[in-house]
C-alpha cells in the first residue's frame, strides 16, 4: 500500500472514541507481517520490544471525535477529506509505514509503535494510562514522537487543560410572576459577558509563545417553559501555559469564576514543559528541517514527560482541520513527515 492507500484504509474503518476495537484489530493483523512482538492492552496496541539500542517510540491515537456527517474518504485537489484525516490518522499512516520499513527498523534506534485509544475522551480514560502501567519498558524509551497534527512543525511542550463546573443558583417561580423568584440564567449574564470579552493571554516559555484561553463549552438550566430557572450550570474549559503547575492553574480559574455560587474543578491534564535542547530533538529538527513552535493544545507529550520520556509533537496533519466537519489533509504532507522521520531514524 502507498501512504495514501493506508490513510484511506484507516479513515474508512470507523473508530469514534470508545469504539476502536475494529481498527485496533485491523492494525494488529496488518503488522503481524513484520514479525515484531505485539502487546494489546484493551484497544491499545504496542508493536515492538526493548533491545540494546536506544528506544524511539512512534505514538498515535486511533480514535476520532464523533462523526458529524462525514462519508467515506475522498480525494480532491491534492487533499484527502474524511473524519480523522488530520487528527490523527494521517500520523498513524506515517508511523505504520515506518514500522513496516525494514531499513528504518535496522538502524541505530530500536523503533516501537504505540497505537492507543480514547485520546479524544476524558483524560482519565485515555488508553495510554493503563498501557504505560502494564508495558513497563515504555518508560525506558529514549525519545517519543507523537504524530499529532502539527502542520509539519516540531511543536514543543503542550498546554495544560482543566474544566470547571460553574454554578449559579436562583429561586424558582412562575414565569408570569418572575419577581417572586430569581433567574439563575440571567444572574450568570455578567459572567458570560466577561468570558465573551476575554482575550487570549500570551505567555512566553522557552522562547515560544503559548496562548492561554478560557472557553465556555456547555451550558444547562431550566426545567420548563413557564418556570423561572433555579439553577444554571456552565462548563468552563481552561488551557494554561507550561509555566504553570496544576495548583497555579486552579488558582487562576478560581479567581476568574469568583462571581459564581459554586465551582467544581475536574478533568485535569497537566501541561508539558518546553525542552528544546535535547540531543534527539536537535537531530530530528535537522532531519526534518521543521520549524520549532509551541503546541497550542494538550497532547500526550505531557503524559510521556510525566513518566520521564522526552517527547515532541510532529505530524502531517493540519491543526486547523482538527474536529472540523470538512476535515482534510494535504496528501503531500504524508511523504514529508515520513521522509523526515525516516532520515532521523537512519542518521
Amino acid at each position: 500500500m502507498t501512504l495514501v492507500d493506508t490513510l484511506r484504509w484507516l479513515v474508512d474503518v470507523p473508530s469514534v472514541t470508545g469504539y476502536e476495537a475494529e481498527l485496533c484489530t485491523a492494525i494488529a493483523g496488518r503488522l503481524a507481517g513484520i514479525r515484531r512482538p505485539q502487546v494489546r492492552v484493551g484497544n491499545t496496541l504496542v508493536v515492538g520490544a526493548p533491545d540494546d539500542r536506544p528506544l524511539v517510540l512512534l505514538v498515535g491515537h486511533i480514535d476520532t471525535v464523533p462523526n458529524q456527517g462525514q462519508g467515506p474518504a475522498r480525494i480532491e485537489g491534492g487533499r484527502m477529506f474524511g473524519l480523522g484525516t488530520s487528527d490523527m490518522k494521517g500520523g498513524v499512516a506515517v508511523m505504520t509505514h515506518l514500522l513496516e520499513e525494514g531499513e528504518a527498523q535496522s538502524g541505530r534506534y530500536n523503533v516501537a509503535g504505540v497505537y492507543y485509544d480514547r485520546e479524544e475522551g476524558p483524560p482519565d480514560e485515555n488508553g495510554l494510562i493503563q498501557t504505560v502501567a502494564e508495558v513497563d519498558w515504555l518508560a525506558g524509551a529514549a525519545f517519543a514522537i507523537v504524530l499529532e497534527p502539527t502542520d509539519l512543525q516540531l511543536q514543543l511542550g503542550c498546554l495544560g487543560s482543566m474544566n470547571a463546573r460553574v454554578s449559579f443558583n436562583g429561586v424558582a417561580a412562575h414565569s408570569a410572576r418572575p419577581w417572586y423568584g430569581e433567574n439563575a440564567i440571567t444572574k450568570a449574564a455578567p459572567f458570560l459577558a466577561e468570558m465573551e470579552r476575554r482575550t487570549p493571554v500570551e505567555v512566553e516559555v522557552g522562547g515560544l509563545v503559548f496562548r492561554e484561553v478560557m472557553t465556555v463549552t456547555r451550558a444547562a438550566g431550566g426545567v420548563a417553559d413557564n418556570i423561572v430557572p433555579a439553577s444554571f450550570e456552565i462548563n468552563l474549559n481552561y488551557r494554561y501555559a507550561p509555566d504553570k503547575s496544576v495548583a497555579d492553574a486552579e488558582a487562576v480559574l478560581i479567581e476568574a469564576t469568583a462571581a459564581a455560587d459554586s465551582v467544581e474543578i475536574g478533568g485535569i491534564a497537566m501541561a508539558a514543559p518546553v525542552v528544546s535542547d535535547h540531543p534527539m530533538l536537535v537531530d530530528l529538527a535537522a532531519a526534518t528541517g521543521a520549524k520549532l513552535a509551541p503546541k497550542q493544545a494538550w497532547t500526550d507529550v505531557a503524559r510521556f514527560t510525566e513518566i520521564g520520556v522526552p517527547a515532541v509533537n510532529y505530524g502531517p496533519g493540519e491543526t486547523a482541520q482538527a474536529h472540523q466537519v470538512t476535515e482534510s489533509i494535504p496528501l503531500a504532507n504524508l511523504d514529508v513527515a515520513y521522509e523526515g522521520i525516516r532520515r532521523f531514524l537512519l542518521a
